[in-house]
């Protein structure tokens, strides 16, 4: 069986690994000339780390992933303790802990799995046709390449998703800004602890950082809801710390520190847009189906699109298992239409839940309803005991569908 994937990002490669397992010939297809890693860093919560232990990687992700013990939330000017919880409730309940990773390290295990030398750069999917043995992409510079099936993993700005839906699928703007990077552990750890995921919270306004697996850097982000419109330029790379003195001006002295020392040659800035819940996830011929921010693009408030990406990835090569004995011959156009239709019924229904809840929680977070809802949230904030918390991350985690469930229940934690 034989199956393009179209994208290298965390969805395409985890695909691209899993149905390679699974025995299929594998082709990815990516645009970018290079493949360099979006973002500093990436919240791999227990549901994406246990995907990675049913791909035998998740050894590999925990000698590489941050040790990220407890979570706090503080107060933006004053540094005042919201609430700090331990992380081992969490990891006890769902049998596995989180491991932050950097981007560059979580690429590189899944790219050695899916096989570099089935990556193809500089290669642009714009369209596929199906045909009656199978179905045919066409690349931008007018390649074309026959397989039997093509998972759609190119991203929030996907090009396939319009043909997928048969209508055109706009991006919403969340409504707010993210700039992200790194940083040295030793030039912040007079202003918080090493283990903990630290995040400063004020003014609808947010900024984090979460370890990383070397040991020696977090990952931070920046979160604000700057002036835009067609009169504003966009600001460049070089402007970026300028943008968020001019932010977070009067907060808490280690928000000045972590501006002045974060790694400027790599600070990321983006405008967080989604999508809403899409009308379908799959072509009804059975021959293509979308995944990752293709099929479900999200805000970070959740920290799970990553996760979600890795939960679709798995969930298509065990129904490729389940209904086509795996991929080491040639699929029945029946088999794959079982697989594309439990793949939307096992997916839709999860991943929908995930953009709303994430849309949600942004909308508290950065004060987009109103400012009292948010001041609302800062209040419940000093009165957590971190249980509505971890009960919370516990049932996004154990929410994947029973065929993953399965497939991981048994699996040895990763362990650092």
């Amino acid at each position: 069986m034989k199956v393009i994937v179209v994208g290298a990002g965390i969805g395409g490669l985890t695909a691209a690994t899993a149905l390679r397992q699974q025995g299929c010939e594998v082709v990815i297809f990516e645009r970018v000339s290079e493949l360099r890693p979006a973002g500093s860093g990436i919240s791999l919560w227990s549901n994406g780390v246990k995907v990675m232990n049913s791909l035998g990687l998740g050894k590999e992700v925990a000698k590489v992933g941050g040790l990220m013990e407890s979570m706090s939330y503080r107060k933006h000017d004053d540094g005042e303790t919201y609430v700090e919880l331990g992380l081992e409730p969490l990891y006890k309940a769902v049998h596995q802990r989180a491991y932050p990773i950097s981007r560059t390290q979580l690429q590189r295990i899944l790219l050695e799995g899916a096989g570099p030398e089935n990556l193809h750069l500089s290669s642009q999917v714009v369209d596929y046709t199906v045909t009656p043995d199978g179905v045919t992409v066409q690349l931008a510079d007018g390649r074309t390449e026959s397989c039997d099936f093509v998972v759609v993993a190119d991203g929030t700005h996907s090009l396939l998703r319009n043909k997928i839906c048969q209508k055109v699928i706009p991006r919403r703007y969340a409504g707010y800004v993210n700039w992200n990077g790194a940083v040295k552990m030793s030039e912040m750890k007079d202003f918080v602890d090493t283990d903990c995921w630290t995040q400063f919270v004020g003014d609808g306004k947010r900024v984090s950082m979460m370890p990383l697996g070397d040991g020696e850097k977090f990952y931070c982000f920046f979160d604000a809801s700057p002036s835009r419109g067609p009169d504003i330029p966009i600001p460049t790379s070089s402007e970026y710390k300028a943008e968020l003195r001019s932010h977070f001006s009067d907060w808490h002295p280690a928000i000045q520190r972590l501006i002045e020392v974060v790694d400027e040659s790599i600070i990321s800035r983006a405008e967080i847009h989604d999508t809403d819940p899409l009308p379908t996830l799959i072509d009804p011929s059975g021959r293509a189906l979308l995944i990752g921010d293709a099929a479900h693009a999200t805000a970070p408030d959740l920290g799970q699109g990553g996760c979600q990406a890795q939960e679709d990835a798995a969930v298509v090569a065990l129904l490729i298992k389940k209904e086509c004995g795996g991929g080491e011959g040639k699929p029945s156009a029946e088999a794959l239409v079982r697989v594309v239709n439990q793949y939307q019924d096992l997916r839709a229904e999860r991943v929908a839940k995930m953009v709303l809840k994430a849309r949600t929680r942004g909308e508290m977070t950065h004060a987009l309803n109103s400012m009292a809802e948010t001041q609302a949230w800062y209040e419940e904030l000093k009165t957590e005991t971190g249980a509505n918390i971890i009960s919370g991350l516990t049932k996004t985690i154990e929410g994947m569908p029973a065929i993953l469930k399965d497939a991981v229940a048994n699996l040895p934690e990763a362990l650092p």
